[in-house]
């Protein structure tokens, strides 16, 4: 089955495929992010030792299986978050999720890492979009999509409700197809050649 690199250099921040060797670290980066965490993320709500471990587990499940492939972000060999391109929303597409830590949020450092998921993704065979989900509430992943040049196509409200503090429910999708990542790309590399 066709991957994504397992390792991104990208500015400031490297993207490395997740190891279980990261588990100490992980969760060192969550527990020190949980104020910033648990607003927007259901699962941060009990993140033990445990939890942390079944999620690097199932993360070297579904990069085998291709249904996932999930980052840590590092900046000088620091952990300060985690990304993840995700087969989730139907055939021909991918769903890019992220967080950073705290500490290292507001740097343009979480926009870089989804642009380097996107450049994989539609490297990938068959990959015709990519979306960022989020709640209505978190400006700061809206602020991701609009830089990167997706185009907001639905809100709808989850028929769950909120699954975290901060959320309201309804759920944004914001979605760039190939054929815009193209001439986003071209238009950049023009503008590089002036």
């Amino acid at each position: 089955m066709e991957e994504p690199a397992e390792s991104l250099r990208c500015d400031r921040i490297e993207l490395r495929r997740w190891r279980m060797t990261d588990l100490d670290g992980l969760e060192r980066t969550i527990h020190e992010s949980l104020d910033h965490l648990v607003p927007w993320m259901p699962w941060a709500a009990d993140p033990s030792r445990q939890h942390i471990s079944d999620f690097l587990a199932r993360n070297l499940d579904e990069w085998r299986t291709g249904q996932a492939f999930g980052y840590a972000i590092t900046s000088d060999a620091s952990l300060i978050g985690s990304c993840s391109l995700m087969r989730r929303i139907g055939p021909g597409g991918l769903e890019i999720g992220y967080w950073l830590h705290p500490r290292w949020t507001g740097r343009g450092l979480a926009t870089t890492a989804a642009a380097a998921l996107i450049h994989q993704g539609f490297h990938l065979t068959g990959i015709d979009r990519i979306e960022i989900h989020h709640d209505a509430a978190n400006s700061a992943s809206a602020g991701v999509a609009r830089r990167l040049g997706f185009t907001e196509v639905e809100r709808k409200p989850l028929p769950e409700g909120p699954l975290a503090p901060a959320e309201t429910g309804v759920n944004v999708i914001w979605r760039m197809t190939a054929a815009q990542w193209r001439a986003r790309t071209a238009i950049q590399h023009a503008q590089q050649a002036d």
